[in-house]
Order: C-alpha cells, then structure tokens, then sequence
C-alpha cells in the first residue's frame, strides 16, 4: 500500500477525502497552514485535525507556522511593488476568493508537503483543498503536478467534491460533532 501525505486544511475537509483513500493508501495528515488568521484560530483547526486523525487512527504532522514568510511569499511572488500599492486588481490584499492570492497561498502550502513529503520518504502526497466549492481544482491540481516534478515525489491529482464530497464532508463533520469554519483562513478572506 502506497504511503500518502495529505496535506489538511481543517478536518471538516478531512473526513471524506480520508474515508475515499484510506482503502487503497496508508494515509499521514499533515496540517501546513500558515496562511490561518488570527493564531487562535489556527490552534482550534489544529486541534480539530488532531482529533479526526484520533477518530480516523491516523498520524498527524504539524508543520511550522510562518505566518510572516506566507505573507511575504504572497506578497512579493509575481507581483510588481509598483502595482501592489496602486492597482487594487494587483494588491493581493485586495483580491477576492479564488485569485491570484489564493493560488500562491495553495503554492507555499503545497510546497511544504511536497518538500514533507520527498523528506520523509512518502510514495504521494495531495490535499484536501479540492473539496471546497470555492476552490478550483485545477488551480490546486496544476500547482501539485509542478511541484511533483520540482520535489520528485508524486502527486496524487483529485477533485474530492466531485459525487457529493463536500456535502458527505459537512454529514461527517455533523457526526464527529467537528468545528467548522466560516472562513477560508487568511485575514483577507476573513475580511471578505
């Protein structure tokens, strides 16, 4: 059975991705989400990860949280000074959901598991970003094949919302009575 590093937004997101690929991957969490605003928030979806890995019986990795390198990492990756402080279609803290602030977000974390991954001699590794309505799977997939190729670790491509993923995800989440967010993570999705 393949070793599979999933990397875990909160576990609301877990529960289905994990009931889809416990039978065919043996499954390590890895909770890298340094773009979670404010930190009090980030410990209640990281002790909501450690619970379901309890629940689910699996190990659960918690990575640095570098809130400051995320904010540079999204601010300066791609994006001119200039335009940033002028153009609102340009300044990340002013993108919306789904722009080209989220794709970077989805990079620096998916680059933490890929590195994870290589490191701790992992067969694959994914995430379970793709179960959210309001991500685009092919954003999230297109980023984890790169860095699949740039880290030589192989990512597995899904899109977990498809046959009703989330909405299993919100039944489980009821069941195992888990926190669920009303927010992406970062303070300008927050604001949003």
């Amino acid at each position: 059975m393949k070793k599979l590093l999933l990397h875990t937004c909160c576990a609301c997101c877990s529960t289905e991705v994990i009931e889809r690929l416990k039978k065919d991957y043996d499954i390590t969490l890895f909770f890298s989400n340094s773009n979670i605003y404010p930190f009090d928030e980030y410990e209640k979806r990281l002790n909501e990860a450690k619970r379901i890995a309890k629940i689910m019986e699996l190990d659960l990795y918690e990575d640095a949280f570098q809130s400051i390198e995320w904010d540079m990492f999204v601010a300066n990756a791609g994006l001119d000074s200039e335009d940033i402080e002028k153009n609102e279609e340009t300044n990340y803290k002013k993108m919306k959901e789904g722009s080209k602030r989220c794709e970077l977000c989805f990079k620096f974390n998916l680059t933490r598991a890929a590195k994870f991954a290589k490191d701790f001699n992992f067969d694959c590794f994914t995430t379970t970003l793709t179960i959210s309505p309001h991500k685009n799977h092919e954003m999230i997939n297109k980023i984890g094949k790169e860095l699949s190729k740039e880290h030589k670790v192989e990512f597995l491509e899904c899109d977990f919302k498809e046959n009703d993923g989330f909405k299993k995800s919100t039944e489980l989440s009821k069941k195992h009575n888990l926190y669920r967010q009303n927010y992406c993570g970062c303070k300008y999705s927050k604001r949003n």
